[in-house]
């Protein structure tokens, strides 16, 4: 088979996957770009009245706006303090040789596949003023640590970040996890006849040789921060009086609650271009550190 053939070949199996694609995602993409630019209700048979850049103006000039840039800040910092860690520790329990490994995996990974809407009512459930948390700290004598975890317009962001961090763990501990089992088990038992320890190995064979998987982490960490959605809005709506308003909930509210499409897909635009740019920026930067150890190690 000549290149024009296999090309030929390899186009006709990417076409359906490539055409699903910019169905659900590029052309959604492109016409919210598009009626960023325009005021509009939302209701099909209105017109679309062209705004040009006042939809990003008063994007801008909302307060609520750099508050929910600031709680997305909270989110991927949350991800490599909280997330990563006990992911990868956790990764490295389950593909352990312990007894019972099986069951601390789906144990775990239980919490990423369930429902958000599920998860954010359990969680609300538990951290309402006189839910399962408080009861518990006043049952051990610790009334004083009580508090209304999602009334508190001071506290609830951090609330909703560590729930956020428990749904979040069991999916990056199964990234980690197939990083770790793909690296071959004669490294780890050279290793061993040279001397070398479980720390030493951690340090010097599985954390480098991971360095392709972490970087699959921190752009999912960054992304899906970005985008965080459906446990806020079961959990808290944005509230209380805003506190834990990401930028999806106020798309949310600016296009259905205020009818107000415009704003909305401006804020929506903007989180496409965000999630865009740090994706590139992380992949060339990961890429530009590779290069430069590559350059070193040949000279």
């Amino acid at each position: 088979m000549n290149k024009r053939k296999a090309y030929g070949a390899i186009a006709i199996l990417l076409l359906p996957g490539l055409l699903l694609y910019t169905i659900a995602f590029i052309y959604p993409a492109i016409q919210t770009v598009y009626q960023s630019f325009f005021d509009w209700n939302g209701i099909f048979n209105v017109p679309l009245t062209f705004d040009g850049i006042n939809n990003y103006k008063e994007m801008l000039d909302n307060p609520n706006f750099y508050r929910s840039l600031k709680n997305v800040g909270l989110f991927i910092a949350a991800s490599f303090v909280l997330i990563l860690p006990i992911a990868l520790s956790l990764a490295l329990v389950v593909t352990s040789r312990m007894r019972g490994k099986r069951f601390f995996k789906v144990a775990f990974f239980i919490p990423s596949i369930l429902p958000l809407t599920s998860v954010g009512l359990m969680w609300q459930f538990l951290l309402k003023s006189d839910g399962l948390v408080n009861k518990l700290l006043e049952m051990f004598g610790l009334s004083s640590l009580t508090h209304d975890w999602l009334g508190e317009p001071a506290l609830a962001i951090y609330t909703v970040v560590v729930v956020n961090a428990w749904i979040y763990c069991g999916q990056n501990m199964i990234i980690f996890a197939s990083g770790l089992v793909a690296i071959p088990d004669e490294i780890y038992e050279a290793a061993s006849l040279d001397g070398a320890n479980s720390f030493h190995k951690l340090k010097h064979i599985t954390l480098p040789l991971m360095k392709e998987i972490f970087k699959v982490f921190a752009v999912l960490a960054v992304t899906q921060s970005i985008r965080v959605f459906g446990q806020i809005y079961v959990i808290t709506g944005g509230g209380p009086n805003g506190a834990t308003d990401v930028p999806t909930t106020l798309l949310y509210n600016e296009a259905f609650k205020f009818n107000n499409f415009g704003v909305g897909n401006s804020i929506g635009t903007f989180m496409i271009v965000t999630a865009l740019v740090v994706t590139v920026l992380m992949n060339f930067l990961t890429s530009s550190r590779s290069r430069a150890k590559k350059k070193g190690v040949q000279a």
